[in-house]
């Protein structure tokens, strides 16, 4: 299917998954516009990392619609035929080549011909030196581009990780706990950075730091037991006696 059925950039409804009987998702709906970016909050065992790997195709769902740009019917897919559509994923701990330098690491990311013939014969264009340079601005790590991955400090290795999922030109960005073990700083300037991605593409951030999620400043939905249990502003979910009992109050 092509044609749009729907407005949004990514909808599910009525979206369920099972494992050995215990529903991770139960009639799960959601709707993300194109150029918006949500918060997702839940307590452990809400159904966070089950929704994104429907989303990108690493979970089937048991029933239940998922369509992204309107019509195309993500169920259908595997979890290459998703990234290419424009979906990139971030999990928490960053996986980035730690033995080649930053640099590197945004060059290998480019959304370009990587079979292995095309690889060794690739030269990079002044156009590709450009998006890079561009990335590593976007990113808080030009003065770093020259180091070796792994000797970035937790943060930048987070940013790294970001830069290279942009390198692919995502429409649609999923981040799990992006301020998880981050300085104080280094948090401030991710919540800067991902308003800033905003801007351009449609950003999902599952997180439990409150105070990152308040520094966003986005529309946010509680899961619970596997569906939305609330949605609204921070402040407007704050003060819901459910969520307050299920998730904030503990």
């Amino acid at each position: 299917m092509t044609e749009a059925i729907t407005p949004s950039l990514l909808y599910l409804d009525g979206v369920s998954v099972s494992f050995d009987g215990f529903k991770a998702l139960n009639s799960l709906s959601l709707v993300i516009a194109a150029g918006e970016m949500r918060a997702i909050i839940g307590p452990n065992g809400a159904g966070k990392t089950t929704m994104m790997d429907v989303i990108t195709g690493k979970t089937r769902p048991d029933e239940g619609t998922v369509l992204f740009q309107g019509g195309t019917d993500l169920t259908k897919l595997d979890e290459t035929d998703i990234a290419e559509l424009g979906i990139g994923r971030k999990f928490q701990r960053p996986t980035v080549f730690e033995s080649h330098t930053v640099w590197d690491n945004l060059e290998l990311a480019l959304k370009a011909p990587r079979g292995p013939f095309a690889t060794l014969a690739h030269r990079t264009t002044g156009e590709e030196r450009d998006r890079i340079d561009a990335l590593l601005a976007t990113i808080r790590l030009t003065e770093k581009q020259k180091e070796l991955a792994a000797n970035l400090s937790h943060g930048q290795k987070q940013w790294l990780e970001i830069g290279m999922l942009l390198a692919q030109a995502p429409k649609l960005l999923l981040v799990d706990e992006p301020a998880a073990g981050m300085t104080d700083s280094e948090t401030e300037q991710t919540a800067i950075l991902l308003k800033e991605i905003a801007m351009t593409q449609s950003v999902v951030v599952v997180e439990h730091d409150m105070d990152f999620v308040r520094d966003l400043g986005v529309k946010v939905t509680v899961l619970h037991e596997g569906s939305m249990l609330a949605e609204g502003t921070l402040d407007h979910v704050s003060a819901d006696p459910r969520v307050v009992e299920v998730y904030l109050g503990r």
